[in-house]
């Protein structure tokens, strides 16, 4: 499965239905190990890897499902790290 060179629009939307499952919660068991094995595919390198536990805590404990963690690191990767870099090419 490689999620990794897909475009930033269809990672956007695979986020959002991510997030969407995540919020059902009598699926926590089960999604908790998966989205973050997903997160880690959808996302290289470290920040994937920090992701990827992030997002199996988030989904096992009760009650954080509301959490939209992979619509976060969408924006993270594709919107506040592009204006990161465009201001340090900048100085």
């Amino acid at each position: 499965m490689n999620l990794e060179n897909l475009s930033k629009n269809k990672k956007l939307v695979l986020s959002l239905i991510f997030d969407a499952i995540g919020m059902i919660t009598f699926v926590d068991i089960i999604w908790a190990p998966v989205s973050g094995y997903l997160m880690t595919k959808l996302y290289k390198g470290r920040k994937g890897k920090i992701g990827g536990v992030f997002s199996f805590i988030e989904e096992a404990i009760p009650g954080f499902d509301i959490i939209p963690t992979f619509t976060i690191m969408w924006f993270y990767t594709y919107v506040f790290q592009t204006k990161k870099e465009e201001t340090m090419i900048e100085v």
